[in-house]
């Protein structure tokens, strides 16, 4: 292990045990593989070259067997950073851990610097198109058109074209003041799992001012009542500036879903239980 590039370089700024060993675990985690599961070749960044080839020696010493290493360059952004757990900001394949919501949000807000490598690395899309796709961006940037079109592409990959759909929906409710009048009621699932939601399990005769506080967006029922009569507050993205308003049949969309927003960019949503 003092022989290796890896280890050496640290020597003199300082390395800490848990890192020197961990070329140690991991040699002896492809051990254990090649043992029980007769794995014979481990697949990683360029990054974990050492720490593999580690376990190919020690494969060799202890059961004089043969194993081989596969590594590949790693993916990172226009600044430098790698994608992986370790970094801020990591997004998930399970949409338990990364929403596809949020999975579509990381890939629409792709640097423009890294997007048409993106395109070829993540897309199944041809290279035609992804030419066209950059032409298209370096013309009207503003349209973020190519952004659109791999988070759409990668989204659909992952997580198939219910879900897709249903974030990009949801994306357009939060950030382009789209009428969630016009969207399936999968829609609310995804901003549900966003915004702050309220189950109800009856609607009947609540006020928009009580609405506005169970939702969070005031604190009190005066302060609710004050940003109402100024114009402040929205129901399905249509501003409502009677403080006496009672939630009525018309204001409940499909699936028993219904949008506050307090201004530009605060949100509450509330949801008949069914």
């Amino acid at each position: 292990m003092m022989q290796k590039e890896s280890v050496k370089a640290r020597l003199d700024a300082g390395i800490s045990y848990t890192e020197f060993s961990y070329m140690l675990l991991q040699a002896y985690d492809f051990l254990h593989l090649y043992r029980k599961q007769q794995c014979t070749i481990q697949v990683g960044g360029s990054d974990q070259w050492g720490n593999i080839t580690a376990g190919i020696d020690l494969i060799r010493r202890v059961e004089g067997g043969e194993a081989h290493g596969l590594v590949a360059p790693l993916f990172t952004t226009a600044t430098g950073a790698k994608f992986g757990k370790t970094e801020g900001g990591a997004i998930w394949l399970d949409p338990v851990t990364t929403s596809p919501y949020r999975f579509y949000q990381f890939w629409i807000n792709t640097d423009d610097r890294d997007l048409e490598r993106y395109l070829k690395l993540f897309t199944l899309l041809s290279q035609d198109e992804i030419k066209a796709l950059a032409k298209a961006h370096h013309k009207d940037p503003t349209r973020r058109e190519a952004q659109k079109k791999l988070a759409n592409e990668v989204t659909q990959l992952v997580h198939g074209k219910d879900a897709c759909s249903s974030a990009v929906a949801a994306s357009a409710i939060l950030f382009d003041e789209f009428s969630p009048r016009d969207v399936e009621p999968s829609a609310f699932d995804a901003l549900a799992q966003e915004i702050p939601t309220v189950a109800l399990e009856s609607a009947d005769g609540l006020a928009l001012v009580e609405a506005v506080v169970r939702t969070g967006l005031a604190k009190s029922k005066s302060e609710a009542r004050r940003a109402i009569e100024q114009g402040g507050i929205y129901v399905n993205q249509q501003r409502v500036k009677d403080a006496a308003h009672t939630l009525g049949p018309t204001d409940w969309l499909r699936g028993g879903n219904l949008l506050l927003r307090k201004g530009k960019k605060d949100y509450g949503l509330l949801r008949l239980q069914r």
